[in-house]
């Protein structure tokens, strides 16, 4: 069960308001929930790209996609 964290933030009201309208959510807690999501899921991409280029992994592609 995932836990839950009850807080008190201070948030600029301004951005919160455009960021549920552009996002079209309509609470506080599920547009913050989705702009840490985010945050996250940027930042593990930002990881990944550190390594294009520098892994070799011995695939044949023509054997991958079965041509002769």
């Amino acid at each position: 069960k995932e836990e839950i964290m009850r807080t008190t933030l201070n948030l600029p009201q301004d951005l919160l308001d455009e960021a549920m309208k552009v996002t079209n959510i309509k609470t506080k807690t599920k547009v913050i929930i989705t702009a840490l999501e985010e945050l996250v899921k940027k930042a593990k991409v930002s990881e990944l790209k550190n390594f294009k280029g520098k892994i070799d992994l011995d695939i044949d592609l023509d054997t991958l996609r079965d041509r002769k």
